[in-house]
């Protein structure tokens, strides 16, 4: 737990780092290296592929993904399989459903509950963020024991394995796509909260803050619109690290059995885990969504690893 908070504190103390070493805006400087970064630039390619499959994939689908067109040629309990022919480049599933089509309509829901999990996760997190960062900046001797006691829960939730914590909650909701979505964005609260946390905290000695306050400015106007702007950045960063993973952890969900119990809808972590039935005489039928999930996970993961180093100038150096 102890490497998983100082990653959180070292980033929510970039902003502040980045800023003060610079002329130009933090985002400006950013954005500047980044266009240069080739790891950037392979993330963000991967990402645009992905979002524009999942927007057009049910329109360019050849088939509908629920068509049960060649039943005849398919008979799992003899462990005959279709594999990939002029007309199924990707063959068969095991319900005689064009697995390529599948890939296509699925990324779409695979998208669907990254983005909703991840969305959840950061509105919550930040809203708790918001009240520990301004109790502790602010908030005098009763603040700093508000934002203690705040952040002894969050340092709770970040001991447990995220996996775990997801299933669990997985477990209380019940089987559905709304459950998976909600799951992982729990996950992602406590990652969220304690990186804004850290980040007002980082600005909170900053000289505008010192001035404003010497001005008399009220101290919500400090925080709502000043220090929580200035703070934004590392969280943004994390949003897209944390699409990776909700992704990933949504699939493992779904592999496990937690996630749409109708699974004429395709979904990749739900075609995983229909595919391992048939492992033995259908290999394909697994590698295809888990390759899917791998590169789509990358693309996030090196756009985020990319943001990451421009931001940190001891990464720079």
């Amino acid at each position: 737990m102890s490497t998983k908070t100082d990653k959180i504190d070292r980033l929510a103390e970039l902003t502040a780092q980045t800023e003060s070493a610079t002329g130009h805006s933090l985002w400006y400087e950013a954005f500047r290296r980044l266009r240069s970064s080739k790891m950037a630039i392979i993330g963000a390619g991967i990402i645009a592929l992905f979002i524009l499959i999942a927007l057009i994939g049910p329109w360019i689908a050849p088939y509908s993904p629920t068509a049960q067109l060649w039943r005849g040629e398919v008979i799992p309990a003899r462990s005959v399989f279709v594999g990939p022919r002029a007309e199924n480049w990707f063959g068969l599933d095991h319900l005689a459903r064009d697995e390529f089509s599948r890939m296509l309509v699925g990324a779409r829901q695979t998208l669907l509950v990254g983005v909703v999990a991840t969305l959840l996760g950061f509105t919550v997190g930040c809203l708790i963020g918001v009240a520990s960062g301004a109790a502790a900046t602010l908030g005098g001797r009763a603040g700093r024991r508000i934002d203690s006691v705040i952040m002894r829960f969050i340092d709770m939730l970040l001991a447990l394995p995220s996996l775990l914590l997801a299933v669990s909650v997985a477990a209380v909701l019940g089987q559905s796509l709304t459950t998976v979505m909600i799951a992982v964005g729990v996950v992602q609260i406590p990652i969220f909260a304690r990186l804004l946390r850290g980040s007002m905290l980082a600005q909170g000695g900053s000289d505008y803050v010192l001035a404003s306050r010497a001005l008399g400015v009220r101290k919500r106007r400090i925080v709502l619109g000043h220090i929580v702007p200035n703070s934004l950045s590392p969280v943004i960063v994390q949003a897209t690290l944390s699409l990776a993973t909700a992704i990933i952890e949504a699939a493992a969900l779904s592999y496990l059995g937690l996630g749409n119990p109708d699974a004429a809808v395709p979904e990749w972590g739900v075609m995983l885990s229909q595919a391992q039935d048939f492992f033995d005489s259908a290999p394909m039928l697994a590698v295809y969504p888990s390759v899917g999930i791998i590169i789509t996970a990358l693309g996030f993961t090196l756009l985020g690893e990319a943001m990451r180093e421009a931001l940190d100038p001891k990464l720079r150096s």
